[in-house]
């Protein structure tokens, strides 16, 4: 049986939903009325034109990114005869245009493997997206979007022959960006970034280490963000096991270094960043994972201000709930310094997996919370997880991911009001969809507090799908005032 990947998208006169993830991942609230038995999500449809691209056959989406209420852009990948194809899609007005193939990148592709894996947009019509292609060997390559049209895939150089990948983008402002990724030879991973000034892609540099390599030696970058032009931060994990960050300076990267404090609490020696988020330059915020002395996994947060790096901090609450020994922060979410919000999974004493989310409010950290209402949509016992997170200001956020019953797995989206977060609601529509029994809201973009993007997918019992919803911006506000 061939399982086949398409696309979620919703689009809301100002809410959209978009998109199709990665595989199935394993095994104090506002009332349940502030959000409605439905929430604030409508009905699930296609992308446009990428059946027609595929002929039929597999698709997922696995980006998006919304500068402004009704304007994003989205991304990932499709199969045709055989082949892996990059594509990109933009809504404007509230109206989704139609997919098309990354330009250029056919003829790059010669290997036949190519997709996107992250989008990002400075303004309506601004973006940049990059990912991989492969023509013996595996190759990183960006795109760029510039009035709303976009120009053509190009390979990122200064890498030598090493194969490679980029991983993430961010763009600060128009023609402004920067990327990071990962290149590897027969003996070791290593990292890079690369940056955009004025419209014009440089030579990619690999980030200094934190120590001497040794062969077979590994370092990953997991995600950029850049709160300004010319100011950027990376991050990851290093050969050693411990999370690094990078930043970027005046548009000149400087050394990695170690995330402050984690070394004291990453005993275990498995540490990592997973999510950066910077609302402004010299202000930014990680989270991701580390390794205790029981050898437990546990989810910590750490922010800069200023340019400077305070210690790392376990999740408050989340040692409390994580009582099977393994937790994460996925996604991290800042809107200004010290207003953001986080999310992940933690286990529970009979070991599946629990959604969580955590608020930041002016630089302090709430107690860490299920989120509202997931219990209760898997019945109790089953396996939850917050996939991506997204603020559109201080105490308006929104978190999505993926719920399991008997019946299989189904995607759910939550609304946080004035810090307090309402209940999670199933994607309105994707039950009836979802005959294949799995489902999922992968990641979510939220423009403004009544302008929200979801993307994720269902499946029926031969392949998989994406779906996008359509949901009415003034009833979003009218939920989130209630």
């Amino acid at each position: 049986m061939i399982v086949r990947r398409w696309v979620l998208v919703a689009a809301a006169g100002a809410v959209a939903v978009l998109g199709a993830g990665p595989p199935p991942v394993p095994a104090g609230t506002v009332p349940a009325r502030a959000v409605g038995a439905a929430g604030p999500w409508g009905e699930a449809v296609g992308v446009p034109g990428l059946e027609a691209l595929s002929h039929g056959r597999a698709t997922q989406v696995v980006s998006v990114s919304c500068p402004s209420p009704g304007n994003c852009a989205a991304a990932g990948d499709y199969w045709k005869h055989g082949d892996r194809q990059g594509f990109v899609v933009d809504e404007r007005s509230g109206r989704w245009g139609r997919a098309i193939e990354v330009p250029g990148l056919g003829a790059l592709n010669t290997g036949g493997r190519a997709e996107v894996n992250e989008v990002s947009c400075a303004s309506a019509g601004n973006c940049a997206a990059g990912g991989d292609y492969q023509h013996s060997g595996s190759h990183p390559f960006v795109v760029s979007e510039r009035n709303g049209r976009w120009g053509r895939a190009i390979e990122v150089t200064g890498l030598g022959r090493a194969q490679a990948l980029v991983l993430s983008v961010s763009c600060a402002s128009v023609g402004n960006c920067a990327a990071g990724g990962n290149h590897w030879d027969a003996d070791a991973t290593q990292v890079f970034v690369v940056s955009e000034k004025d419209g014009r892609w440089g030579r990619a540099i690999g980030v200094p280490d934190l120590g001497p390599l040794k062969k077979g030696d590994d370092s990953d970058i997991s995600a950029v963000s850049c709160g300004a032009s010319g100011s950027c931060v990376a991050g990851g994990a290093d050969e050693r096991g411990q999370a690094f960050v990078v930043s970027e300076k005046d548009g000149r990267w400087g050394r990695a270094i170690e995330v402050p404090g984690l070394r004291a609490l990453n005993r275990g020696g498995g540490a990592e960043v997973d999510a950066v988020s910077c609302p402004s330059a010299d202000s930014c915020s990680v989270g991701g994972q580390y390794t205790d002395g029981h050898d437990d996994g546990q989810g910590f947060v750490a922010s800069e201000k200023d340019g400077r790096w305070g210690q790392a901090i376990e999740v408050p609450g989340l040692g409390t709930l994580n009582r099977g020994g393994l937790a994460i922060v996925l996604s991290v979410s800042c809107t200004s310094p010290g207003n953001c919000a986080a999310g992940g999974w933690y286990t529970g004493a009979s070991f599946p997996s629990q959604g969580f989310v955590a608020s930041e409010k002016n630089g302090r950290w709430s107690q860490a919370i299920q989120v509202p209402g997931l219990a209760a949509l898997s019945k109790g016992g089953h396996d939850t997880i917050v996939l991506s997170v997204s603020c559109a200001s201080a105490g308006r956020c929104a978190v999505g991911g993926n719920y399991e019953t008997r019946n299989g797995q189904q995607g759910f989206a939550a609304v946080e009001r004035d810090g307090r977060w309402g209940s999670a609601v199933e994607v309105p529509g994707l039950r009836s969809l979802n005959t294949g029994v799995h489902a999922e809201v992968d990641e979510m973009s939220c423009a403004s507090a009544d302008s929200c993007t979801i993307v994720g997918n269902y499946s029926d019992p031969r392949r998989l799908h994406g779906f996008v919803t359509k949901s009415s911006a003034t009833k979003l506000s009218l939920e989130l005032a209630h």
